[in-house]
């Protein structure tokens, strides 16, 4: 990276210099880059003090004793009322003659865009400008009552009389006066007049106007402690807080203007999360709607639970519903649906799940019903053995506090036996040290299971009802229980299941300090204390490598520097980022921090899996196999299941990314690919890297292979045999097709058979091959010619182009009657004949079309003998009718026949095993075997294919033939309208053709095919275990998801000029699995979000994007949602079962 890349181009620069002051002051434009009247600066300036004119009024009022308080803040919200709708309707006003007046074309685009043309100070044009205006006509009345809300309500928070009872300082007062009304005026003029756009941006696009009513909101916040101290006296807690928020109150601007404060979506969602998990035991969602959900139940089972009379009734209702808020009930509430749907429909739909998923599916919920049972079961006796004695549930509840220390000690143990590293610093001895194939890795793996087996027993069944033990035993539950009592206890039963672990570690905190500290207190110190070490961490990785490398060292050194110096102050700012949950946020990815505002765990608005990891929500883990990473993150936790998404990065295409993904691949091969002699327990040569290694898993996925087929596809003697190939491949695949097809729409397959064998049509002409026409000539279209010359072959992938309709083509002749079997007779086919036959019928027959010739003139007809199969049981094998049609000459079709392999042909027959209900099978596939008449309609379908993909000359095809044939562009001939239009019978020569073409491959790899069986075999394992196509087609991706096990695609490299095959295999593979520093991820997201959202930094070639080997900087920025992220592929949440 050059060290000369720009944090913000020019452009973005002076751009960011006229934004900023904007959002400072709340709205008012006074830097706009071009010169303009002075009468826009003067109106802003007197729209701006608006607030403090008609407020001060009052307040002046209130001083000299007119009126009261209340009066005063009265008066002032009247005023302000008035005084916004008549700003927001003169603002309409002025959009509508606006519409009217036809603007003037200006020469200079880039001008048009930012400057403005002013006409006069009170001009429509000026007062756009100044007021841009609401979307909706309600927001116009709604905001404009708030404005009047908050300048009654801020006169009344800030009268002079009112804050000397605060402090007793005169000159306090008068500071606190005159910076107040500053920031009630910055409020108010975001909220009426012109909203600025905030650094804390949450949402892409503000639909419905919310970010107007960020600074009201927080302004209404300060004023209602201040309401609330005035009418709820002698409370000192409220009248300190009153103080403070009376001296923050001054500095809300700055906080708006660093983006510290979050928005009200932002907020209500944060805040939700919060309480959701540190006051009701919950868990982070996956989406909103669910947050919302899962916040409203139990918000309402704490309230239930609180109005339970019955101490054991609650006892019971807790244990019951915090089980089952555990649970993923949306998975419970689809198997109980797809339940009454088989119930309703039959147990055959195949939209359903089958039996084998049914079956798994109710030994779960019965399960979860048995696990159930046995928690009440449990918790009633225990409560009910406690309410006897105080010595015995004392001294029981002091036993199960030591039996889960031990517990905790134990899990702990097996936990870091699991893992690569214990702290993240010292190699696990008892880790395996080299895992490079499946096989070593079942080998070395096996304790290592056993050890998980153990300690997934431990954590999902012996702990939870230890803890509920403990819980039950405790004395707060059998008197009559407070608020305080119903939330921390309906929390505690809820995390035994939601979250075992961290509930164990809190428990046993809490039996070790019982007077001092509650379970609720514990999982929020927990919490923060785990993030401050990882922001730590974050922060301390950013100053380091700011300062090591030395393409950055100069630009860095000040901050560093700086950094240093003012060393404690950054670690307040760490540990207010720590309070709020909020991202720390490195400005550029250097070592400036600001405290990002608190948002949701997913830090998006939109809505989006046996290891020994710890799999808490906000996780972030990292795959590697092969070329590819995958970005998992853990959106939401419960009993047995978490939910995740997975996010496909793009390949290594740039610079940024190879060198990042270069770094990942030393990490993960110092962790799993060390020597069996290397040191017992090193240490981490990359523990300053946010990616640390966890464990390797075998995941059952495709393997991409790409061999290039030099001296193959262009070798002489390997193309003359895929000649002799093909027509065996298509007649496999014919005689298979045949003898698996329904016959039930062939009605003439249902003649009586009592002596009489079935009668069928034998395609034959006898006429005499006519010459071409020029016409004829002229259809080889130029189209047809230039996309078959050898200058375009090697371009994009081919389509399948039609050839033109020729007026030679193939008619049906008008219905016939031929009373008596093997009787001959003509009709003429005319140009314009109009005759039809009835789709089933017997006598359907066609003819080779002509050249136009007059109806009076006599021509040479084709005769078209009725014939009949040998064999009664052939019509199980016949093709279907309109197969049976002809396009050659009588000459051609006995020059053909010359090449069909009828020895292979009598082989395919005796192999069929489908004539289960046709008595002796053998004898019946003899008698069909020999009937030539069935022997001469295949003849003549193989035999036509075959000629539509080599044409008549039967010449040796070249590479870029095959390669053109394969992608489904057929060369002109006379088969290839006919076969056009029988698009089954189409894809069945195109699976043919790609079958031969895999077949010469693997014939040249490993060797020639010795016999029929051997040919056989290798056709049957293509047709059940490979997918041979396109990459492009629908059927790859079908393929796919239908775990075909083996897929081949033919392509070309036009850059080395070389025939390329890619092979995937579908088997168990070893993925390498790195848990990331999710603080370093939001950390790096939040100035994502603040580049591009607010200082629209979206060049290319940015600083904030360029690869970092530590912080893996351009994999972070790829991996966050779009529009801000691009990873090629987002899963949507996935529910996955952890047992």
């Amino acid at each position: 990276m050059s060290p000369d890349v720009p944090l913000l181009n020019d452009y973005k620069q002076d751009f960011f210099l006229k934004r900023f002051p904007q959002t400072l002051l709340g709205g008012p434009r006074l830097k706009l880059g071009y010169c303009a009247p002075p009468y826009i600066y003067i109106n802003q300036i007197i729209l701006f003090l608006m607030p403090w004119v008609l407020g001060g009024t009052g307040t002046l009022l209130y001083q000299l004793g007119i009126l009261e308080d209340y009066y005063t803040a009265a008066l002032s919200g009247g005023l302000m009322l008035f005084t916004a709708l008549v700003i927001q309707f003169t603002s309409v006003y002025a959009r509508n003659k606006l519409v009217t007046v036809e603007r003037m074309l200006t020469t200079h685009i880039l001008a048009e865009e930012d400057e403005h043309e002013f006409t006069s100070c009170a001009g429509a044009e000026t007062i756009k400008f100044l007021i841009p205006g609401k979307k909706y006509i309600t927001n116009t009345v709604f905001h404009s009552v708030l404005a009047g809300l908050v300048c009654g309500l801020g006169t009344w928070y800030l009268l002079p009389y009112r804050i000397t009872l605060l402090y007793g300082s005169a000159g306090g007062t008068v500071l606190l006066f005159i910076f107040g009304w500053m920031t009630l005026c910055i409020g108010e003029y975001s909220l009426i007049v012109n909203t600025a756009t905030e650094t804390a941006t949450f949402q892409t696009q503000d639909t419905y106007e919310i970010t107007p009513l960020m600074r009201p909101l927080y302004i209404f916040f300060f004023v209602s402690i201040d309401l609330a101290h005035r009418f709820m006296v002698n409370i000192p807690a409220i009248e300190q807080m009153n103080q403070v928020l009376h001296i923050l109150f001054i500095f809300l601007p700055f906080l708006w203007a660093l983006g510290t404060l979050p928005p009200p979506d932002a907020f209500f969602l944060w805040a939700m999360e919060q309480v959701l998990e540190f006051g009701l035991g919950g868990s982070s969602t996956s989406t909103h709607l669910r947050l919302l959900i899962t916040f409203i139940i139990s918000a309402g089972a704490t309230v239930t639970s609180y109005f339970i009379p019955s101490s054991v009734a609650v006892v019971l209702f807790m244990t019951g519903l915090g089980f089952l808020l555990s649970l993923n009930l949306s998975d419970v509430s689809l198997v109980f649906k797809h339940s009454v749907i088989r119930h309703i429909v039959g147990t055959k739909s195949a939209a359903l799940p089958s039996g084998s998923e049914k079956q798994f599916t109710w030994k779960e919920c019965l399960f979860y019903i048995i696990i159930l049972v046995l928690a009440l079961l449990e918790t009633s006796l225990l409560h009910h053995f406690a309410g006897f004695s105080q010595i015995s549930k004392n001294s029981a509840q002091a036993i199960v506090g030591c039996i889960l220390m031990i517990l905790l000690v134990i899990l702990w143990i097996l936990r870091e036996i699991q893992s690569v590293y214990i702290f993240g610093i010292f190699r696990n001895p008892f880790y395996p040290k080299d895992m490079q194939t499946v096989t070593l890795f079942f080998e070395k793996q096996t304790r290592l299971v056993k050890i998980g087996v153990v300690r997934r027993i431990l954590l999902n069944l012996v702990s939870p009802f230890a803890m509920i033990a403990f819980l039950s035993l405790d004395n707060s539950l059998q008197g009559l229980h407070s608020v305080s009592v119903s939330i921390g206890f309906t929390r505690a039963f809820r995390m035994v299941w939601q979250n075992t672990e961290n509930a164990l570690l809190e428990i046993v905190i809490v039996s070790a300090m019982p007077l001092l500290i509650s379970s609720t207190d514990v999982g929020i110190m927990r919490d923060r204390l785990i993030q401050f070490i990882s922001k730590l961490q974050f922060a301390v990785t950013v100053l380091l490598t700011s300062w090591t490398e030395k393409k950055r060292r100069k630009s860095t050194t000040t901050l560093c520097i700086v950094n240093i110096i003012f060393s404690p102050f950054v670690l307040v700012l760490i540990v207010f980022s720590t309070l709020l949950s909020s991202p720390l946020l490195p400005l550029f990815t250097l070592p400036l921090f600001f405290v990002g505002f608190p948002r949701p765990i997913q830090s998006w608005p939109g809505a989006v899996g046996s290891t020994a990891c710890l799999l808490l929500p906000g996780s972030h883990y990292l795959g590697r196999f092969q070329d590819r990473l995958i970005w998992i993150m853990i959106l939401e936790r419960g009993y047995t299941y978490c939910c995740i998404n997975i996010k496909g990065l793009e390949l290594q295409e740039t610079s940024c990314h190879t060198a990042e993904a270069q770094r990942v691949d030393e990490v993960f091969r110092s962790a799993f690919e060390q020597e069996e002699y290397a040191r017992t327990c090193s240490i981490n040569e990359h523990f300053g890297n946010i990616l640390t290694p966890c464990t390797v898993l075998p995941v059952k996925l495709y393997s991409d292979a790409r061999n290039v087929l030099s001296g193959i596809i262009d070798s002489l003697d390997n193309l003359e045999e895929f000649k002799g190939d093909l027509v065996k491949v298509l007649v496999w695949i014919l005689i298979h097709y045949c003898s698996r097809r329904p016959r039930t729409q062939e009605s003439f397959h249902k003649t009586e058979r009592k002596g009489k064998a079935s009668l069928i049509i034998l395609p034959t002409l006898n006429t005499s091959p006519q010459t071409q026409s020029s016409e004829d000539t002229d259809s080889l279209n130029s189209e047809i010619l230039d996309d078959w010359s050898d200058d375009s072959i090697f371009g994009n992938e081919p389509t399948i182009k039609k050839p033109k309709e020729e007026k030679d083509q193939l008619k049906v002749l008008p219905g016939i009657n031929l009373p008596i079997p093997g009787s001959v007779e003509s009709q003429r086919v005319g140009d314009h004949s109009t005759g039809t036959v009835p789709e089933n019928s017997l006598y359907k027959a066609v003819a080779l079309g002509h050249p136009a010739i007059d109806k009076g003139k006599q021509e040479d007809i084709a005769y078209i003998p009725l014939m009949e199969f040998s064999c009664s049981h052939s019509h199980l094998l016949s093709l279907p009718e309109e197969w049976m049609s002809s396009c050659f000459p009588h000459s051609k079709m006995r020059e053909m026949s010359s090449l069909f392999p009828e020895d292979w042909y009598q082989f395919v027959l005796r192999q069929l095993e489908c004539f289960h209900s046709e008595g002796n099978i053998s004898n019946v596939l003899e008698e069909i075997a020999k009937d030539r008449v069935l022997k001469d309609f295949y003849i003549h379908a193989v035999m036509t294919c075959y000629f539509s993909l080599f044409g008549t000359d039967n010449m040796v095809p070249s590479p870029a033939h095959l390669y053109r044939v394969y992608n489904g562009v057929l060369p002109w001939s006379l088969a290839l309208n006919w076969l056009m239009e029988k698009p089954e019978l189409f894809q069945l020569t195109l699976k043919a053709f790609r079958y031969t073409l895999k077949l010469m491959i693997d014939k040249a790899s490993l060797g020639p095919v010795e016999d029929f069986k051997e040919l056989t075999n290798c056709l049957e394992e293509y047709e059940s275990d490979w997918y041979i196509g396109l990459v492009s087609d629908e059927k790859w991706k079908e393929a796919i998801i239908q775990e075909k096990p083996y897929l081949f695609s033919l392509g070309y490299d036009p850059n080395m000029g070389v025939y390329t095959g890619r092979v995937l295999t579908l088997q168990e593979l070893l993925i390498q699995v790195g848990k990331l520093n999710a603080e370093a991820v939001r950390g790096q997201w939040a100035n994502l979000s603040w580049e591009l959202l607010y200082a629209t930094n979206d060049d290319e070639e940015r600083y904030s994007i360029q690869a970092h080997p530590l912080l893996l900087r351009n994999l972070t920025v790829q991996a966050a949602d779009p529009p801000l992220g691009y990873p090629i592929y987002s899963s949507k949440p996935l529910h996955i079962h952890l047992y």
